[in-house]
C-alpha cells in the first residue's frame, strides 16, 4: 500500500542497522514516503517542522526512551498513531504503552509482513481520524471546499449536499467507497466526483461489471500475458493498469461472481493483482470505487456475496436518495434537461407549462433521474413549436394521453355511469373525497408527501382524512 497520498512514516531507533531494514521493509511493500530518526531527543523537533501520519518507536533508546517518547507525542501530537517496538522480554511494558495510547506494538526482530500490516492498519485509523475531524468542520461551517467538482449534479437537496461535504472528506483517502442507490440516481456522476475530489493525477477508468463472467472479469481487469490462451497472440494491460494513480470504478458490483469476489478481495488486500497467465503479481495504487442498486447486506444472507469483501468495500459508504424524497430538484432538473436536449437537437429551448410540475410532483419516478430525462428528451423531440406538450408526460405518469378538450366530452358523456360503476351507485362527496385519497396513496406508492402534493391538500390534512378514513373502517 503506497503511502505517497499520505503523510510520512517516522521510524525512530538507535540503531541504524534496524532503521535501514525496518525502512526497506516498508519500501518493499510499498510504502515511499518514510523518514528516519536515530536520536530520539530530536523527535519533537522533528514533528514541529514535519507531521507525519504514524511513527514506529523503539521502547528502548538512550536519552529520551520510548515510553517518554510516546507520552510526549501523544500529548503534544494526539493525531499521530504510534506503534512501539520491543524486545521479547519487554513485553508486559508494551502493553503498558499501549494502555497509554500506542496503537499496537512489534516484536524484535521485526518480520517484514507484521510490520507492514500494522503500518497499514496504522495508516488507516490516521486516515479515518483525519476523515471525522474534517467532516466536523464541513458540518458546522456548511462549506464546500471545491464546489464545482460537483457541477454535474444537479440539486439543491440539502442531503446530497451533505453528501458532497462527505465526498471532500474522504478526497485524500484511498480507501474504497461503495455508492449504493436505486436505478437512475447517479451513482456514476457521484463516482467521477469521488475520483476529482482526490486531485490524483492518474485517470477515471470505468467498468460495469454485470454479464462478465469470471474468465472476462479477469481478462478485462488485469489484462494477460501473451500465450495465455488460446487467441492472445499480444500481451494486453488489463483497466486496473490503466487507472494507475487514478480511480476504478466498478458498476453492478452485486452481480459480481463468487470467484471473481475472491480476486478483487485480494486486490483491495494486497493491492496486487495477477494478469492471466502470469505468476509474479504487479501492484496498483488505484483507488477502487463501486456501485450497486441492490442490497449487499441481502446478498450477503443469501450467500451471494461474500462477507469479507463487503465489510472491505464498505470502509466509506454512501447511499444517494432517489429522486421522489428530492422534489425541489424536479423542476432544476426539468430545466437543465430542456437545454440539454434542445442543444441536442438542434431546437430553441420550449417553455415548460406550469401544469408540468404539477404532473411531476406526485410521481414516484420508479427510474428516477434518468427516467425523468427520458421524458423530457422525448416531449422535446416531438415538439413543433411553442410550448412543451404534455401527452407523454401524462402517459408516463398515469394520466393517459387523452387533449382536455376529449377528456372532457367524454365525462360529459359517461361520467355518470362510470361513477356507478366505481361506487355501485351515486356517490357523495364525502364517499368521493375518500376515493380519491386512498387512491392517491396508491398511486404515490405510500408516499404521504406525495400524495397530498398530488392531491392538493397539506400533508397534516392528508394525515386527519386517513384516521377518518381507518375509524369509519373499524366501526362499520
Amino acid at each position: 500500500m503506497s503511502s505517497s497520498n499520505s503523510l510520512p512514516i517516522l521510524i525512530v531507533d538507535d540503531e541504524a542497522s534496524i532503521l535501514q531494514a525496518s525502512s526497506l521493509m516498508l519500501q518493499n511493500k510499498g510504502f515511499d514516503n518514510i523518514i528516519t530518526e536515530q536520536d530520539s531527543s530530536k523527535v519533537m523537533r522533528l514533528l514541529a517542522s514535519q507531521p507525519v501520519a504514524v511513527a514506529v518507536v523503539d521502547l528502548q533508546m538512550p536519552t529520551v526512551s520510548g515510553r517518554e517518547l510516546l507520552s510526549q507525542i501523544a500529548t503534544s501530537y494526539p493525531d499521530v498513531v504510534v506503534i512501539v517496538q520491543t524486545g521479547l522480554d519487554e513485553t508486559q511494558s508494551a502493553v503498558e504503552c499501549m494502555r497509554s495510547g500506542a496503537f499496537d506494538y512489534i516484536l524484535k526482530p521485526v518480520e517484514s509482513t507484521r510490520l507492514a500490516a500494522t503500518v497499514s492498519k496504522a495508516l488507516e485509523v490516521y486516515a479515518l481520524s483525519r476523515e471525522v475531524s474534517s467532516l466536523k468542520e464541513y458540518l458546522l461551517t456548511d462549506r464546500l471546499e471545491n464546489p464545482t467538482v460537483f457541477d454535474a449534479i444537479i440539486t439543491r437537496d440539502k442531503r446530497m449536499r451533505a453528501i458532497f461535504q462527505y465526498v471532500e472528506v474522504i478526497g485524500p483517502s484511498r480507501q474504497p467507497v461503495l455508492v449504493t442507490g436505486e436505478t437512475g440516481v447517479g451513482k456514476d456522476l457521484l463516482a467521477k466526483a469521488i475520483h476529482a475530489s482526490c486531485r490524483c493525477k492518474g485517470e477515471f477508468v470505468a467498468v460495469n461489471v454485470a454479464g462478465l463472467d469470471d474468465a472476462m472479469f479477469s481478462d478485462t481487469l488485469f489484462g494477460h500475458k501473451r500465450g495465455s490462451y488460446t487467441g492472445a497472440d499480444q500481451a494486453r494491460d488489463g483497466l486496473i493498469s490503466r487507472a494507475a494513480g487514478g480511480t476504478l470504478f466498478l458498476d453492478e458490483i452485486g452481480d459480481l461472481s463468487d470467484t471473481s469476489q475472491i480476486k478483487l478481495l485480494r486486490l483491495l488486500q494486497e493491492q496486487e493483482y495477477y494478469p492471466v497467465g502470469a505468476d509474479i503479481p504487479r501492484k496498483s495504487d488505484a483507488r477502487v470505487v463501486v456501485a450497486t442498486n441492490k442490497s449487499l447486506r441481502g446478498l450477503m444472507s443469501a450467500g451471494k456475496f461474500r462477507n469479507d469483501l463487503y465489510y472491505r468495500l464498505c470502509t466509506h459508504q454512501i447511499e444517494i436518495p432517489p429522486l421522489r424524497e428530492r422534489p425541489d430538484d424536479i423542476p432544476l432538473l426539468v430545466e437543465h434537461f430542456l437545454h440539454k436536449s434542445a442543444l441536442s437537437l438542434g431546437r430553441k429551448k420550449p417553455e415548460a407549462p406550469a401544469e408540468l410540475m404539477r404532473l411531476l410532483s406526485g410521481y414516484p419516478f420508479p427510474g428516477n433521474i434518468r427516467e425523468l430525462e427520458a421524458m423530457v428528451y422525448d416531449a422535446v423531440a416531438r415538439t413543433a413549436g411553442g410550448a412543451l406538450p404534455l401527452n407523454g408526460f401524462r402517459a408516463a405518469v398515469g394520466e393517459g394521453s387523452l387533449g382536455e378538450s376529449t377528456r372532457s366530452a367524454q365525462y360529459q358523456g359517461d361520467g355518470r355511469e362510470l361513477l356507478r360503476s366505481v361506487f355501485g351507485q351515486f356517490p357523495t362527496i364525502r364517499q368521493m373525497e375518500d376515493f380519491m385519497i386512498l387512491e392517491g396513496l396508491k398511486e404515490a406508492k405510500g408516499n404521504q408527501g406525495s400524495a397530498a402534493t398530488m392531491l392538493g391538500i397539506t400533508r397534516q390534512t392528508l394525515n386527519k382524512r386517513l384516521g377518518e378514513i381507518r375509524r369509519e373502517s373499524e366501526l362499520a
